[in-house]
């Protein structure tokens, strides 16, 4: 079988400027892979590639190069796309190194396989009768930006919350969390930090013990990536869960993701696919972990629709009550229409709600 593969680049607009502690951004460039087959052109699987700078590996000055690149070989018929509908062999198409665009061709190919109506995996969710638990997401800001987002959240009925913490003085990130507790228990209101390696090594277990206070779930990446060792001693000791975050990140054998797991042994790893490698990858990180008794959970990446839509359906493949990182898709102002709702915590796939179009530029 042979197959046309396209390219179609577009600047995704936040709605304000997002925050995190590695600065704020104000836009997103991504690249919808657009594949069909050469001779049914009308029928068409859209993927998402949307690296993060100065966070992925593949967002390079080469990624757009990289993507076109692909399409002539995959047009030329230089390389061979096969699988099923629940796996694309990536094997032989050189994209090591390349996660996002990995993500995104994998995603491409199961909406083709399925019909091209958005549909990566039949399940209760892509079908509407199930819904996703989510958490909502409170993004850095000043105390009072950051306190209107956590009044919002728990108006619209999530039992949730992931904060962003690292931007603003500790002690102001300490009051924000006293406010909340004293407004909902651990048993009413699950509350998640993440520091994005904001921590230093000497100061994290200090800053651990003042936010265990707060009965937390969990904290994401509370020091820098590649300290194994100071991360293994914090996840042995620590008085908070700590999840692996952008640890995962570049790991991409097997043997590798085990070794980390082995040394590191964090309470939970987050599986954000557009940087660990696509749904594939991600499915390994999860079958390694279970089998090390190491909990997960899956995020998006500040992906449009398409992306959020293909992280989700591969997440409701997996029984889970674990609130999910999924609500991102409400962040931009040029986000393109989808059935993607969320109702009261939930995300739902809302089958009387249509796709809008992709947009060309």
């Amino acid at each position: 079988m042979r197959y046309h593969l396209h390219l179609l680049p577009h600047t995704l607009l936040f709605k304000f400027d997002a925050r995190t502690s590695r600065g704020a951004i104000a836009e997103h460039k991504v690249y919808y892979l657009v594949l069909s087959e050469q001779n049914r052109p009308e029928k068409q699987g859209i993927g998402e590639c949307a690296p993060l700078a100065g966070l992925s590996v593949d967002a390079t000055p080469d990624l757009e190069a990289k993507l076109e690149q692909l399409c002539r070989q995959v047009n030329s018929g230089a390389v061979a796309l096969t699988g099923n509908e629940e796996f694309l062999d990536t094997e032989g198409l050189a994209l090591a190194g390349w996660p996002a665009i990995r993500f995104a061709l994998e995603t491409a190919w199961l909406d083709l396989q399925h019909g091209g109506n958005r549909i990566i995996f039949r399940n209760a969710f892509s079908e509407g009768q199930q819904g996703i638990a989510i958490n909502g997401l409170i993004w850095m800001g000043d105390k009072a930006f950051m306190q209107d987002q956590i009044k919002k959240k728990l108006k619209e009925g999530y039992t949730c919350l992931k904060l962003k913490i690292g931007s603003l003085d500790f002690a102001t990130e300490l009051e924000i969390l006293e406010s909340i507790r004293s407004t909902a228990s651990a048993a009413e209101l699950t509350i998640r930090v993440d520091a994005n390696g904001a921590f230093k090594p000497e100061e994290a277990f200090r800053k651990l013990e003042r936010l265990a206070r707060y009965e937390l779930h969990s904290i994401e990446q509370p020091i820098r990536q590649q300290q194994p060792e100071q991360m293994a001693q914090l996840c042995a000791y620590t008085p908070v869960p700590i999840a692996l975050d952008e640890e995962l990140i570049g790991v991409e054998q097997p043997e590798e993701k085990a070794r980390l797991l082995d040394v590191i042994k964090p309470q939970y790893i987050i599986l954000k696919p557009t940087l660990v490698g696509g749904l594939q990858a991600s499915a390994n990180w999860i079958s390694l972990a279970e089998g090390r008794g190491i909990g997960w959970w899956v995020t998006s990446a500040l992906e449009s629709n398409i992306g959020l839509n293909s992280v989700s359906q591969f997440t409701a493949t997996y029984t889970t009550t674990m609130p999910q990182g999924l609500g991102t898709g409400q962040l931009y102002h040029n986000n393109l229409a989808s059935p993607l709702t969320i109702k009261q915590g939930f995300l739902w796939y809302d089958q009387q709600q249509e796709w809008g179009n992709v947009p060309s530029a």
